[in-house]
């Protein structure tokens, strides 16, 4: 059955999540390093794990399966989930595949380094309403892709 896994610590879109998977009537489950409120649903869960720098990865990449969704910013993770098959979106409707994931990497580690060296300061620019609303459109899209081949 399809499940949405959330990389939650720091997701700015969960509330989109919890209303697409209401009307899909999809289990959610959120993994973080912290507690954090959700919403009183039986299908929405919170899975807290250990304070490691990639508990929670771990923790979604041993339960993801193939056709699951995880959301995530995180670009390795994102390339772990995608190796087990799964359906990956960060947060700004991005999708990562197997087709474009070698270069996200790439990417990811060319901008790391650029900020090690000190060329590139700040941070990823604040979420807009177009993302979120591209997020959403990729999520409902993906939900039916998924079920389709189902």
């Amino acid at each position: 059955m399809l499940h949405i896994f959330v990389d939650a610590d720091s997701c700015p879109v969960k509330s989109e999540v919890y209303r697409v998977a209401d009307r899909y009537r999809l289990d959610v489950t959120l993994v973080a390093n912290t507690r954090m409120r959700v919403p009183v649903d039986g299908r929405v869960s919170l899975e807290v794990v250990g304070n490691g720098s990639d508990a929670a990865d771990d923790w979604i990449v041993d339960h993801v399966q193939p056709h699951d969704i995880v959301i995530t910013a995180d670009i390795l993770l994102a390339s772990r989930c995608v190796d087990e098959g799964a359906r990956v979106i960060g947060p700004t409707g991005r999708l990562f595949t197997e087709n474009n994931i070698g270069e996200a990497v790439a990417m990811r580690n060319l901008f790391s380094d650029l900020r090690d060296a000190g060329e590139i300061t700040g941070g990823s620019p604040p979420l807009r309403k177009r993302d979120r609303s591209r997020f959403l459109q990729q999520l409902d899209e993906m939900i039916q892709a998924i079920r389709r081949k189902m």
